[in-house]
């Protein structure tokens, strides 16, 4: 089975992930609703005036985690993942329609105020992490970028 197929399958099929960022006062975990692109980007809208938006301006580390199961008999699907994360410019608008379709918003217009207040950030993973447990078991497989 192909690690990068078996990853695309659960960022496709997952809608929250759980990102790790670090401030001075420590750690702190968001969930959000994110997109993807293939090349395993991730990407947010998110207030920049929150504590995760704020910490990723200072330190630009983080992790993150995308489940899948959410049932106690249910094989444990989902990915762990770490990289670096920044704020990028700009409505995005075509992430924008990935974006509120996963959320059951219709397509916003060209000149619609897509971000209303929110920005844009990106996570690029350097390591992915898949928990495949019907396949592999216990035993993580891991993708290098």
């Amino acid at each position: 089975m192909d690690i990068k197929s078996k990853i695309l399958e659960v960022l496709s099929r997952g809608h929250l992930m759980s990102l790790a960022t670090i401030d001075d006062g420590g750690l702190w975990v968001a969930d959000l609703v994110y997109v993807f692109d293939e090349g395993f980007n991730i990407y947010w809208m998110s207030d920049p005036e929150v504590r995760h938006s704020k910490a990723i301006l200072k330190n630009a580390q983080v992790a993150g985690t995308i489940t899948i199961s959410n049932k106690s008999k249910e094989s444990n699907l989902g990915i762990q993942f770490s990289g670096k994360a920044e704020k990028i410019d700009g409505p995005m608008h075509d992430l924008a329609i990935k974006h509120l379709a996963k959320r059951g918003h219709p397509e916003p217009k060209e000149t619609d105020d897509i971000l209303q207040g929110d920005s844009w950030y990106v996570l690029r993973p350097i390591k992915i992490d898949l928990i495949d447990e019907e396949n592999y078991g216990y035993n993580k497989r891991s993708l290098d970028l």
